[in-house]
């Protein structure tokens, strides 16, 4: 692409390299349709699989509230209605062009930013790249006050009981892959375990369909960003899923490193299937045992020890 290639930060090269005898999991998951509910609220498929049980209407309404907190927050705080043409498949991929300057004062609606693409407008979106990642990391009370951060909850809670717990439970096992299961662990920023009696290393990486800035806008929105790192998010918009897939597998290329996939769809399906490593399809319909709630570590253990052979996860300190 002319930029950066997503080759590994150098900490997590160095992390690697130190730490040859720590099993590393590396977690590749989609967004919509399967950490997330929204596009089959919105036309009504997720309702109508339940055979009049749920209703419908519902939630096309529970999915119209999540489009326009997620619109809100890309266009006034994303810069999203500015760049939406100029996706990326991940944040830092003009990162050489941003030269550091002081964006305290800088006034984004007056810089000319627009085409032709050249230098000086690659500079321009890395500076409003820069700023998007420092969003991310702040989190939503940035921008929310009270009263939307209770209005906030109480969607999220709504749609967690229209969804029977889909979202929650989501949040919950990605908190166990991303923190692992070992006693007296903490969790860094990048998912990785510090813990002298750890024996693994469990990462979440977001590989999704949709444009990057609002797919970092729905981790913030649905409780993820605290999980996923934000040099872990990839938008395969442009690229597609094999070539991101390829770029991760370079970032934690290491001999010790397993990866899996966990997605609802045929693009991921395939591109797993081409790099060998073990697919997990999320399917919504009421019943299925690989959806939320429903998926668990466990199962997701024994994807990873068909492949790699070894014990799962979830057995990792036994």
């Amino acid at each position: 692409m002319g930029e950066s290639t997503g080759v590994p930060d150098q900490k997590i090269a160095d992390y690697t390299n130190n730490n040859m005898d720590e099993k590393i999991n590396v977690y590749i998951w989609d967004m919509d349709e399967t950490l997330i509910l929204l596009k089959s609220l919105l036309n009504g498929t997720y309702a109508e699989a339940f055979n009049g049980l749920k209703n419908v209407q519902e939630g096309v309404e529970i999915g119209k509230m999540w489009e326009n907190y997620i619109l809100d927050l890309c266009d006034n705080h994303f810069f999203y209605e500015q760049i939406e043409n100029n996706n990326k498949p991940f944040l830092s991929a003009l990162s050489q062009y941003d030269d550091g300057h002081d964006l305290s004062e800088y006034d984004f609606n007056q810089d000319g930013f627009g085409p032709p693409y050249d230098d000086a407008s690659k500079r321009k979106l890395a500076y409003r790249h820069r700023v998007i990642a420092h969003n991310y990391k702040e989190g939503l009370h940035r921008f929310f006050d009270q009263e939307m951060i209770k209005h906030w909850d109480d969607l999220y809670n709504m749609t967690d009981r229209y969804t029977d717990k889909w979202l929650s439970s989501a949040h919950n096992l990605l908190k166990e892959c991303s923190a692992g299961l070992e006693d007296n662990s903490v969790g860094s920023a990048d998912g990785s375990i510090h813990s002298a009696g750890s024996k693994s290393q469990h990462i979440n990486v977001l590989v999704t369909s949709g444009s990057l800035i609002p797919s970092l806008v729905k981790c913030m929105l649905f409780r993820f960003d605290n999980m996923i790192a934000l040099e872990n998010v990839y938008s395969s918009l442009e690229v597609g899923k094999l070539q991101c897939f390829q770029w991760i597998k370079e970032r934690f290329n290491s001999p010790n490193v397993r990866f899996c996939v966990i997605g609802d769809g045929w693009e991921e399906c395939e591109a797993a299937e081409s790099m060998r490593w073990p697919f997990i399809r999320i399917d919504p319909r009421p019943g299925c045992s690989h959806r939320f709630p429903g998926l668990t570590l466990r199962t997701v253990g024994s994807y990873l020890s068909v492949v790699y052979g070894g014990p799962d996860p979830e057995n990792d300190t036994e």
